[in-house]
């Protein structure tokens, strides 16, 4: 989450001693994120805002996971109003006043996990976390958050109006699993879940509900269902593995788990590992695969010193000299993970072993 980047924003002197507590607050939750100011106000670990806001705000809106904005909420609302495109592809957005008393949930809450950023926030400068979405203000888990938490597509969002609807007035809601789908079960809360074999089945289900949220990788028919239906389609997640020559079985399962439990991701998620072709003989590489119930995926030298994407790091020396190539991990985990990829977990550095996630349709 947030692996584009967190830009925090203070237009005002009196703003930046509160952006700087964000961004030390995010550091020791391991978030990453910049701070900029106006010139005048320059200090160590700002970056200077050298545009009018509303300019900056339009180049940056469609480069970043979250925007905190250490000003009023109009301000940061008119600024953003004209780049809004929808909820399953707008940043989230937060408020902070300047005193760094109040922080304010404005945009993305669910999918773009504008609502958990505002509780970090809030918990991490010691402020008042305000959150004013009808699940959350309820306790419950709207059928978005629960698309974000579990790494799901959501193939109709038109639907979501009518079955968070259903959820906040405390109708019978459904979350029904298709086929071999899983869910961990503490993850989920206020639906009573089915399964079913097939989608169809799984809509005959929803007759016995008011509405219902379906995960399966099937698609819908042209056919409407009776009941407010959202289908929820699972993401291929996999996960890039770059080693040392002797690395061994163990040294990488630890670098696994430790990145599966920085993500919070079950190991059921991961569709398959990747690496670079040069790995193919690398018998720590494949007793892990083994053992982890998974298959390796191998990406030439070639291929990936071609490869381009938004979300990688910077290139490793050392790497480049050994092989030709600035990284592995997140390089070979992004081009296997299918369409419109994207980096869940940049680079992780362990005993040798780096991991990257990544996530497409």
């Amino acid at each position: 989450m947030f692996s584009r980047g967190i830009v925090v924003i203070s237009i005002t002197k009196r703003g930046i001693e509160t952006a700087l507590k964000i961004k030390n607050a995010l550091s020791n939750i391991k978030l990453q994120s910049e701070v900029y100011a106006p010139k005048k106000y320059m200090q160590n670990d700002l970056i200077p805002l050298e545009q009018k806001l509303d300019e900056f705000i339009k180049e940056t809106c469609t480069s970043v996971d979250a925007i905190v904005a250490v000003m009023a909420t109009g301000i940061i609302i008119r600024a953003v109003a004209p780049y809004l495109q929808g909820k399953l592809v707008d940043p989230a957005v937060i408020s902070v006043d300047a005193s760094g008393k109040f922080v304010i949930s404005l945009l993305s809450g669910h999918y773009g996990g504008a609502n958990e950023l505002t509780r970090l926030i809030a918990e991490g400068i010691g402020a008042t976390a305000v959150i004013t979405t009808a699940s959350d203000s309820l306790g419950k888990q709207s059928v978005d958050e629960l698309a974000r938490i579990m790494h799901l597509s959501i193939v109709n969002p038109e639907s979501l109006v009518s079955v968070n609807t259903v959820l906040v007035n405390g109708e019978r809601l459904a979350l029904i699993l298709v086929g071999h789908q899983k869910i961990p079960t503490n993850a989920v809360y206020g639906y009573v879940v089915e399964k079913a074999e097939n989608l169809a089945q799984a809509i005959e289900i929803t007759s016995r509900y008011d509405a219902a949220a379906i995960i399966t990788k099937e698609l819908l028919t042209d056919e409407k269902p009776v009941k407010p239906i959202t289908i929820l389609k699972p993401k291929r997640i996999v996960m890039g593995i770059g080693a040392r020559k002797e690395i061994t079985k163990d040294q990488i399962l630890e670098a696994v788990r430790s990145a599966l439990v920085r993500t919070n991701l079950p190991l059921e998620h991961i569709g398959g590992l990747a690496t670079v072709d040069l790995k193919k003989n690398s018998r720590g590489m494949l007793d892990a695969a083994r053992k982890l119930g998974l298959k390796f995926e191998f990406v030439s030298v070639e291929e990936l010193r071609a490869f381009k994407h938004e979300d990688l790091s910077s290139d490793s020396e050392m790497v480049q000299n050994k092989i030709g190539v600035g990284g592995v991990c997140e390089r070979a985990a992004l081009m296997k993970a299918g369409k419109n990829p994207n980096l869940i977990l940049k680079k992780q550095k362990l005993n040798g072993v780096t991991v990257a996630i990544a996530e497409g349709e």
